[in-house]
């Protein structure tokens, strides 16, 4: 059965800021104790509003939505900022990523909360009672109020953390989720405030209310279908009766490889040892499958609530311990301990079979003068010195316009092929070409021939051998370019040996006009 964790956080704007203040300003309102009203407003449609309170202002009868004015006037004295909403999202976005060492499915719920998939994870915690005891236990740590509530459905988990009677609420797995949540208001269904004030002109004021009533007969209380729609849809949804998915802020990974610490670490020596476990523990997983994988990330979880992590991605599948311990060697340096670590996480996705390639007893026996799976770890090193996209290779595209005919990729661990890159022998052609063709005079013996003479960089040359033409039309499929005309190339070799890749654009008597002209496209090696 699948089960979910909703983690509510009330006063989240004003722990937030508390928590960012904390070692910056001991003098600001919100890092002294909350002895002194203070709130953070935002303009609302009818002017300045309430957007949270602390606990001395919430003992003045000042809470969310209330009118700023009505709360200067029970609080002469009383202290306010406007609210970062940015800030917060940001903020709750890191405390999800963080969550993430208790569950791989972690999501953003709202603006103060989160929503957890503990399918499963409780068994590594000693149970769902202990694994949610820690979560609170955990936030309570670091200074971030909050409620908790679980069970079958994200809904009922919803509905119980808001409106529990509890700071923790549990529904049980054996439980109905019907009796659990048949007490609750039906501001427990997520519902906007117009439904919400609907529901409550008839006398439906809690969720129970709702169970025998036909849907037909709900529909018609309400003005509009897609209310009513809305209603039915929260209902059935926290129920179980229809599904609810989840989008995890981080997909989760295909292999990952855990290790905790009881006196968290604090230098890099321990990140180091530790990646070392964890390397084993996971090349061994990969290795039962027969699979490698091509990215791995170290995630660092900090005692203080916070989290940071180091990606890497190889050039083809790997499961060597040791050359994926080489490649964080200085990207662990990344990770700062702070005030310890308590945690380490190592994930690997995008597996893959991994090919065995057989080898020679003697390497003058090997088949090929390219050996990839040693270009391979050299361009994961590169990659892992130098960044993402460092190491490129050029590929061929499946184009016949020489001008189209490569492209820089990523190295991906194989060589391309290029004398059958469009599924025919390509001609004799140059290694590189140059930027832009460079304009020649070409004296012919007759006007649609190969060239005789030719002057290039005011230099006259005298044509020995010639081969052509190779004709190559524009694409006109790819882009239409009305002033594109087709070429005809040509090898030669001059007197001093030299050999060019010239061509002419344009041909006589195409009905184009003009007169043709030549270029130079490139040299031979």
């Amino acid at each position: 059965m699948r089960r979910f964790a909703s983690v509510w956080f009330p006063d989240w704007p004003i722990d937030r800021l508390r928590r960012a203040r904390r070692t910056r300003d001991v003098s600001c309102p919100s890092a002294r104790p909350d002895d002194t009203p203070f709130i953070l407003t935002e303009q609302g449609a009818t002017g300045l509003r309430v957007a949270a309170a602390n606990i001395a202002a919430n003992r003045l009868g000042i809470g969310p939505r209330l009118r700023f004015a009505d709360a200067r006037s029970r609080a002469p004295h009383l202290q306010a900022e406007p609210v970062d909403r940015a800030a917060d999202t940001a903020a709750l976005e890191a405390l999800g990523l963080w969550a993430t060492r208790w569950t791989p499915l972690s999501a953003v719920d709202g603006i103060d909360g989160l929503r957890l998939d503990i399918t499963g994870c409780a068994r590594f915690f000693g149970g769902e009672g202990a694994l949610l005891t820690e979560i609170g236990e955990r936030f309570a740590r670091d200074g971030i109020s909050c409620r908790i509530g679980a069970g079958p459905t994200p809904g009922a988990a919803w509905a119980l953390a808001r409106h529990g009677d509890r700071r923790v609420n549990v529904c049980r797995a054996d439980q109905e989720v019907r009796l659990s949540l048949k007490d609750l208001p039906v501001q427990g269904l997520r519902l906007s405030e117009d439904a919400e004030r609907l529901l409550r002109r008839f006398g439906l004021t809690r969720i129970g209310q709702l169970y025998d009533i036909d849907r037909t007969a709900l529909t018609r209380r309400f003005a509009s279908r897609q209310a009513a729609d809305a209603v039915r849809l929260r209902l059935d949804q926290a129920l179980g009766l229809m599904s609810e998915p989840l989008t995890p802020l981080r997909p989760p990974p295909d292999y990952a490889a855990r290790q905790s610490y009881v006196d968290p670490l604090i230098s890099g020596d321990g990140l180091t040892a530790g990646l070392a476990i964890l390397s084993e523990t996971l090349c061994r997983q990969l290795e039962r499958d027969g699979k490698g994988a091509r990215d791995f990330t170290l995630t660092a979880y900090r005692s203080n609530g916070t989290a940071s992590f180091v990606s890497l991605s190889t050039a083809r599948p790997v499961r060597d311990p040791a050359h994926v311990q080489r490649l964080f060697r200085d990207r662990i340096e990344r990770i700062d301990p702070g005030f310890g670590i308590d945690l380490l996480v190592f994930a690997a996705t995008r597996p893959d079979s991994l090919e065995v390639e057989a080898r020679h007893l003697s390497a003058e026996l090997a088949p090929g003068p390219v050996d990839t799976a040693a270009l391979s770890a050299l361009a994961d090193r590169l990659t892992a010195r130098l960044g993402e996209g460092a190491v490129r290779l050029a590929c061929p595209v499946n184009s016949h316009d020489p001008q189209r005919g490569e492209t820089m990729q990523p190295f991906e661990g194989r060589m391309p092929d290029w004398q059958y890159a469009l599924g025919t022998p390509r001609g004799d052609r140059p290694v590189r070409m140059f930027d832009r063709p460079e304009a020649v005079d070409v004296l012919a013996e007759v006007p649609d021939g190969p060239p005789v003479r030719f002057v290039w960089r005011r230099v006259p040359r005298r044509v020995k051998r010639a081969d052509g033409p190779e004709r190559i039309a524009p694409e006109w499929w790819r882009t239409f370019n009305a002033e594109a005309r087709a070429r005809d190339y040509y090898r030669i070799e001059d007197e001093d040996g030299r050999r060019y890749w010239v061509f002419r654009e344009g041909l006589y008597q195409d009905g184009r006009g003009g007169t043709p002209r030549w270029f130079v496209q490139a040299l031979f090696a």
